[in-house]
């Protein structure tokens, strides 16, 4: 059985295991390398992550210049924002979690090269060049996504939130491990919902909707998406707001995916009809 399996090039069950086994052992040992990486840069690591916790943070500063180009006299309020950190241990864990997502974060063109190359051999060559424009694109939207987070709604909502006072005399001072944690929680969801165009698209190849479905439910839809964004989001209407309008946003787009998408099937279907007929 084995002979014949060699001969017919492919793997058994064991030669399968033994492959998935040696490219988990390389993604790890790559992440384990950036990982050690980023833990070594610590000053530049953490210089990128608390930058938008300031003041001077890039966005306000844009903001800025674009109001003042248009001639409104706009400036937001200088504030500082302590963090501070109340357990022994806290920093030097949090150090380590920090480099271990980043790490999985920089090496994921690596893990999906991987992935798609322990898939490939059971892929038709049709289907390895549609695999190819799938994982470029869920990429590119998952990195859209963590850009969008961290350049506008994380610095806003945190400007917002860190600097509201129900009374001057309570003073606010916010601890290291609340900012990591609402950092990474709203970063990370804003990657994943921003795949709502292709899960979208892969729903709508399966035949479970489409794009005049979707029109219909718009009104239902932005009732939803409006209760996603205020479980991903801190407690507040601000964050609420930022949040669901380019959600809402992205289910437009996949309403426009799937008009393409349903339109290009019905060409390449008058094609097939057109030529057997001739």
């Amino acid at each position: 059985m084995s002979e014949q399996t060699e001969n017919s090039g492919l793997l058994s069950f064991g030669g399968h295991l033994d492959v998935l086994r040696k490219m988990l052992f390389r993604i790890i040992v790559v992440v384990v390398v950036l990982g050690g990486v980023i833990f070594c840069f610590k000053s530049e690591t953490f210089t990128i992550l608390l930058a938008p916790h300031k003041s001077d943070f890039i966005t306000f500063r844009y903001i800025e210049d674009l109001l003042n180009f248009c001639g409104i006299n706009f400036h937001f309020s200088e504030y500082n924002i302590p963090l501070i950190s109340t357990e022994l241990s806290a920093q030097f864990m949090t150090h380590i979690t920090v480099s271990c997502l980043l790490a999985v974060l920089l090496a994921s063109p690596y893990i999906l090269f991987e992935l798609f190359r322990f898939v490939s051999p059971a892929l038709y060559e049709s289907e390895k060049k549609y695999s190819y424009l799938v994982a470029g694109i869920v990429y590119t939207l998952f990195i859209i996504g963590l850009l969008m987070s961290y350049f506008v709604l994380f610095p806003i909502s945190f400007q917002f939130l860190a600097t509201y006072q129900v009374d001057n005399e309570i003073v606010n001072t916010i601890t290291l491990d609340s900012y990591i944690t609402t950092f990474i929680t709203l970063t990370f969801m804003m990657g994943v919902v921003f795949q709502l165009p292709m899960f979208a698209f892969v729903l709508g190849k399966m035949g479970f909707i489409d794009a005049n479905l979707l029109k219909q439910y718009r009104a239902y839809a932005f009732v939803l998406i409006m209760i996603v964004a205020a479980i991903i989001t801190p407690p507040d209407l601000f964050t609420l707001i930022l949040v669901t309008i380019p959600i809402y946003g992205l289910y437009e787009v996949s309403i426009i995916v799937l008009k393409k998408w349903a339109k290009n099937n019905d060409v390449e279907y008058d094609d097939i009809i057109n030529t057997d007929v001739q």
